[in-house]
């Protein structure tokens, strides 16, 4: 089902139901059966997640066709079932590897995962089911992926932080609230005849980005999984490639959700820091997102004290905490699969002297497993 169908059926949905929240006497007696999605609720999950405030774009379903295809890793998407339909989701996906372990993930590839349910009984009887359904496949370890926080009594990982702020419909409304460094860098660029293109393709931002990764020490996903994107998320998939002198010099892929912009896979050449063209692209993401609509610019996960948690701060963002919890099975403690891990430091070292072609053919066989 295309997106414009989708948001037809959830305004009708809204209409019909309101806000979807229940008093506390009706969440008190009801009971809800937590299942698996078929095809035939796809539909239905789609429109329930488009409904709650609290969803993100990486509840949406389409999501589970991606991962499937691209990385072959098995999805377990459950939703509670109640009187009145759909109560609750919770995209799950197996992830298993020799490398780093067998986990069960809410969501992989993704900043945002857990639950979303319209009421605390949903909630319990999805959480539930996720507890058991690990503990049957004998995983290492559950992990949501919380934008709030969960169970006091689960283990959290507090090392990631997210930036998340308000758009104003002006653009120089937007330009002021920069930092006035920021803003500098960002005349800079201007004035170097930088420009942008909106591409119907991912070629030219994938060339980008995985020149941009290997540089960093990290495995570079297949270009076949930015196609996918592009392919299942249709309009909500954007592409935004800088040029100067016709040289594209930087890309970087964005998600749409309702009224939200997430600027999310991001990179450039080594051209791209001298013209300044990374601050260049990100602010004309953001006047991009306006013209289409969108009231929230969330600039994604960072880990703390990095030079990416930097630059978002420099923008004028700032940071909230994320809360990945753990429901551990085999494991004894929280997994620490990071590059901040001292384990991984050889290899990002010999990863960054590899020549690019060696990267991109080796790279997606690792980045599979490095949800």
């Amino acid at each position: 089902m295309d997106n414009a169908r989708v948001r037809q059926l959830a305004d009708r949905f809204q209409a019909r139901h309101g806000s979807a929240q229940l008093t506390p006497s009706r969440t008190s007696v009801r009971t809800f059966t937590v299942k698996t999605l078929s095809p035939a609720d796809e539909a239905r999950w789609d429109i329930f997640v488009s409904t709650r405030p609290d969803a993100t774009f990486f509840h949406r379903v389409a999501w589970a066709h991606v991962i499937e295809e691209a990385f072959g890793h098995r999805t377990h998407y459950l939703y509670a079932d109640g009187a009145d339909g759909i109560a609750g989701v919770l995209p799950l996906v197996e992830m298993k590897s020799r490398l780093f372990g067998h986990a069960l993930v809410s969501t992989p590839f993704c900043v945002y995962g857990g639950i979303v349910a319209d009421t605390p009984g949903a909630e319990r009887a999805l959480r539930a089911a996720a507890c058991n359904l690990a503990d049957n496949l004998g995983v290492d370890y559950l992990e949501l992926r919380n934008l709030r926080p969960g169970p006091a009594d689960w283990p959290t990982k507090s090392l990631y932080v997210t930036f998340r702020k308000a758009l104003d419909p002006d653009p120089e409304v937007n330009l002021m609230a920069i930092p006035r460094k920021q803003r500098a860098m960002i005349r800079k660029a201007e004035a170097g005849g930088l420009r942008v293109e909106i591409d119907e393709d991912v070629d030219r931002g994938y060339d980008l980005y995985a020149e941009s990764v290997r540089n960093l020490g990290t495995p570079v996903f297949s270009r076949r999984y930015f196609r996918l994107l592009k392919a299942r998320f249709g309009e909500d998939c954007e592409m935004l490639t800088v040029l100067h002198d016709d040289r594209p010099v930087s890309a970087v892929m964005s998600f749409y959700f309702r009224d939200e912009v997430l600027p999310y896979y991001g990179g450039g050449g080594s051209f791209a820091r001298v013209v300044k063209a990374n601050d260049f692209m990100y602010w004309q993401t953001m006047c991009r997102a306006i013209e289409r609509g969108a009231r929230l610019f969330d600039y994604g996960r960072s880990k703390r004290g990095t030079g990416a948690y930097r630059f978002k701060t420099h923008w004028g963002f700032e940071p909230q905490p994320l809360y990945y919890q753990y429901h551990l099975v085999r494991a004894k403690q929280v997994p620490d699969i990071s590059p901040n891990n001292s384990r991984y430091r050889p290899f990002i070292n010999a990863w960054q002297r590899l020549p690019l072609p060696v990267s991109r053919m080796v790279g997606p066989w690792i980045a599979r497993s490095l949800g």
